[in-house]
């Protein structure tokens, strides 16, 4: 996305955006720029912008692009007309000083995409094929031979032409996390994990009497040797990995490394949950590790991060037969099942092909987001350019629950380290979610809001907030 500058002395063009070649339609650029000049406060209530001609000329381009991008905010209700006297910044609304939450991973709205009719021209799809009752009624076996079938399409991708009677339906990748942990271990047994991870694995091996034990992790993942190690030292019965994308660090494990770690599991007899919710909204992401052990792995995919966390829909690989039905009777014991309703719909949009359209939507979003977020945190920056977060180290004058509280102070949530940390240690970092904001503009004022904390020692920050 564009940085501001000053095209002129002019203070009525001080929030005027360097139009980027690869960020999206100009329109919006403009748009979203004036958003963000309103909730920072560089325009005010009452400022009155520059005809529309005029701010054409300045930006080199036609006015037409300019009538769209004043049409969208007022759209946002950014700005009013006063008739012969120009377009006026209008009063804030309350959304505009709403908390920014930059906490929760979540898809971002794509741009040019309808959700709302896709919402319901699926829905109708499914209300007009299926027998509604079966809709409304209870489904015990991980979902229906057509969902299942949906799950094999969807992994396709991943792994070919997978069977889909080896694919469970399952409500969301929390489930399948927890159904795993019971039906592959036992009370007081040992999981491995990266020390830096997804937090839901801590909260189910807690509840489960299960015991999480970190293993030494570098730039390209869990490394081989202390992995090994630590299948002698512990005796695991499973170990839990996160290799695309992963969260929180956005780290992507090599192919040469997955090989890797999957051989160590097949020759320790130790079983991998592969919980794999970004896979395809990555560039190139390498083959999944249950492609070098298919035996040994339980492979999830979720569509909550690629789509919309609302379907509650996660697609489970297990090939071993006696261990999908101990995992099925695992789900039965706390989930039952997907809700029905959200199970069809999901199967709709993947077999009429608009969940891909969704996805590639939310794959194009989330890299101009990124792009937006390389250019405003500029060294800070450590993303992998796709995904929905960004894992930023800090500066030494800072530490992440400190940042967090500032920051919370200003506005805008984020995410410590601790939150992720399944040993004793944790880094200096915080998780930045790109996509739960709606609006770019929004997004871009709290990034630059944020780039602005981290240059203040906190020692500046307590004594401005005194």
């Amino acid at each position: 996305m564009s940085q501001l500058n000053a095209i002129q002395d002019d203070d009525s063009l001080i929030w005027l955006p360097r139009l980027a070649v690869h960020g999206g339609p100009r329109f919006l650029q403009i748009a979203d720029a004036l958003q963000a000049a309103v909730v920072d406060g560089s325009l005010k209530p009452g400022d009155r912008l520059p005809p529309q001609r005029r701010l054409a000329a300045q930006l080199d381009v036609d006015l037409t692009t300019v009538t769209r991008a004043y049409d969208e905010a007022r759209r946002r209700n950014l700005l009013e007309g006063r008739g012969a006297r120009g377009t006026y910044v209008a009063a804030p609304k309350v959304e505009l000083t709403a908390i920014l939450d930059l906490s929760m991973n979540t898809p971002p709205p794509p741009d040019g995409v309808d959700f709302d009719d896709m919402l319901k021209q699926g829905l109708s799809q499914v209300l007009m094929r299926a027998d509604n009752a079966s809709l409304m009624t209870y489904h015990l076996g991980g979902g229906s031979d057509s969902d299942r079938k949906a799950g094999a399409q969807w992994l396709e991708p991943m792994f070919g032409h997978p069977d889909a009677r080896q694919v469970v339906v399952c409500p969301g990748a929390q489930a399948a996390i927890a159904a795993s942990i019971l039906a592959l271990t036992a009370p007081g047994d040992t999981i491995l994990a990266e020390p830096t991870g997804y937090p839901g694995l801590l909260t189910a091996a807690t509840q489960f009497g299960r015991q999480i034990v970190a293993v030494e992790a570098d730039m390209h993942g869990m490394v081989p040797a202390m992995f090994e190690e630590a299948c002698r030292r512990h005796k695991p019965a499973l170990v839990y990995l996160n290799p695309t994308l992963q969260n929180p660090t956005a780290i992507t494990i090599p192919e040469r490394r997955r090989k890797e770690l999957a051989g160590i599991a097949q020759r320790c007899n130790v079983r991998i949950v592969e919980d794999d919710p970004y896979w395809r909204l990555a560039d190139a992401p390498p083959p999944p590790i249950a492609t070098f052990a298919p035996e040994q792995v339980v492979y999830i995919s979720t569509l909550s991060k690629c789509l919309t966390p609302g379907l509650r829909v996660a697609f489970v690989l297990i090939r071993d037969p006696d261990e999908r039905e101990r995992f099925l009777a695992a789900l039965r014991s706390f989930a039952l099942m997907v809700a029905p309703l959200t199970a069809a719909l999901a199967t709709q949009w993947i077999l009429d092909g608009s969940a891909d359209a969704l996805m590639e939507g939310v794959r194009k979003e989330a890299r101009l987001r990124h792009r937006m977020a390389r250019d405003i945190l500029a060294g800070r920056y450590s993303g992998a350019g796709d995904g929905l977060h960004v894992w930023l180290e800090l500066p030494a004058y800072w530490n992440p629950s400190q940042l967090a509280r500032a920051a919370d102070s200003e506005g805008i949530a984020v995410t410590p380290a601790e939150a992720f940390a399944t040993g004793s240690g944790s880094v200096n970092a915080i998780r930045i979610s790109l996509g739960s904001v709606k609006d770019r503009g929004r997004l871009q004022a709290g990034l630059q809001r944020l780039s602005q904390l981290l240059a203040r020692r906190p020692e500046s920050f307590s004594a401005a907030v005194v």
